[in-house]
C-alpha cells in the first residue's frame, strides 16, 4: 500500500465538507491515496466550524496557510466565480490541485481531466471529453461526447450537456438543466435551474426557462 499524499480542502461551506466525503470514498475502495490534513478557508463561519469538527477533521486557517504546507490542494467551492477568484490568488502558492473522481462516477475513454476536477457521485463523462482546471460535476451530472469545459466550470446535480457543447469558463448549468446537442454557453454565464439551452448563451448572460431565454 502506498504512503497517503496529504491534501488539503479549500473551504469550510457544504461543497468542501461534500468533497471530504468523496475523498473518504476514494479512499475505502482501494489503496488510501489521501490524508486529508484540513480545511483553510479565510472567513469561515462558527456553524462551518462546528461542522468541520464533527468529521473529525480541522480549520488549519486562511487560505494562505496553504504556503506552507507539503500538500496537495481541491477547492470546495460551489460558486464557479468565486472558485475562479480564489484559483487565480492559490496558483501563486506553488502547490498543485488534485484531481477527484468518485469511485460511484464514470469517466469514459479518451477524456482529460485537468489539476482540480472534482467529479461527485453518480456524475457521467462519456468520451473524448476536455474539462478544465477545477471543473466540478455534482451528482448525477451528465457531459456527452467531443464536449469542451472551460477552467472553473460548475455542473449542477442531474444537469445534462449534451455532446459537442462548448461551457466558458466560470459558466454555471444549474440543477436539472440541460444543454442541447452542439449549443455553447459563454464565460460566466448562468444557466438555471431546469432550464433548457437550445441556442447559445452570451458571455455573462443569465437564462432561464424552456426555453432558456
Amino acid at each position: 500500500m502506498s504512503t497517503p499524499e496529504p491534501i488539503v480542502i479549500v473551504g469550510c461551506g457544504g461543497h468542501g465538507r461534500e468533497i471530504f466525503g468523496i475523498i473518504a470514498a476514494v479512499n475505502d475502495v482501494g489503496d488510501v491515496p489521501w490524508k486529508v490534513i484540513g480545511f483553510v478557508d479565510d472567513t469561515p463561519s462558527e456553524e462551518n466550524l462546528r461542522l468541520v469538527g464533527l468529521l473529525d477533521s480541522a480549520w488549519l486557517g486562511p487560505s494562505s496557510t496553504l504556503a506552507g504546507l507539503d500538500a496537495r490542494y481541491v477547492i470546495g467551492i460551489g460558486d464557479p466565480r468565486i472558485r475562479a477568484a480564489v484559483a487565480g490568488r492559490l496558483d501563486g502558492v506553488g502547490r498543485p490541485a488534485a484531481p477527484l473522481v468518485h469511485p460511484a462516477a464514470t469517466v469514459g475513454p479518451a477524456t482529460t481531466l485537468a489539476e482540480g476536477v472534482v467529479m461527485f457521485a453518480g456524475a457521467r463523462v462519456t468520451t473524448n471529453v476536455t474539462l478544465g482546471r477545477h471543473v466540478h460535476l455534482n451528482q448525477n451530472a451528465t457531459v456527452g461526447h467531443d464536449s469542451v469545459l472551460g477552467d472553473c466550470v460548475q455542473v449542477n446535480p442531474s444537469a445534462a450537456v449534451s455532446g459537442s457543447c462548448r461551457i466558458g469558463s466560470r459558466a454555471l448549468i444549474g440543477t436539472n438543466a440541460s444543454v442541447l446537442q452542439g449549443r455553447s454557453v459563454g464565460e460566466g454565464a448562468r444557466v438555471g435551474a431546469n432550464g433548457c439551452v437550445i441556442r447559445d448563451v452570451r458571455p455573462e448572460q443569465t437564462v432561464k426557462g424552456v426555453p432558456a431565454v
